[in-house]
């Protein structure tokens, strides 16, 4: 398969603040758990400003687990995240995720799971963001950008 162009160098030139992070539903679930703010955790990782995202197909997961997950529902209509439309068939929201970043290499992925991390790892110039420790910690990122190393 033909690399992207913005992978020329040895790092992923689309990644620059303000960082776009694709959000997984186990990461919204688990950073309710771990007690953070999602969008001031991810700051404070990254030292950026950062703008979650949400798909259709996680939403729709989301709304799928019923009342014992209505904090996570509320999370995710946050104004601050930004909603990305799907258009594909079914809500399996892995795929969704996997497919999105495929094609566009401007995003972070924060996932907890770990078949979605490795299908994620696969692909080159993709960040992960996930949960170490009570605070985010991201994977794969270019020292350039100035991300903490633990």
């Amino acid at each position: 398969p033909q690399h992207p162009s913005c992978l020329f160098f040895q790092y992923n030139t689309q990644l620059g603040p303000p960082y776009h992070i694709l959000v997984d539903t186990n990461f919204i679930n688990f950073s309710i758990k771990a007690k953070l703010d999602l969008v001031q955790s991810m700051m404070d990782c990254l030292y950026a400003k950062c703008i979650p995202c949400i798909t259709d197909c996680v939403m729709g997961e989301i709304e799928k687990l019923g009342q014992k997950y209505r904090v996570a529902l509320r999370i995710a209509k946050d104004p601050r995240f930004e909603r990305l439309p799907c258009m594909h068939k079914g809500t399996y929201a892995d795929d969704c995720l996997v497919q999105r970043v495929t094609q566009h290499k401007c995003y972070i992925v924060a996932t907890v799971d770990k078949e979605l991390k490795r299908r994620i790892r696969k692909i080159p110039g993709v960040p992960i963001m996930y949960i170490s420790r009570h605070r985010y910690n991201i994977e794969r990122m270019p020292d350039d950008y100035g991300a903490p190393r633990f």
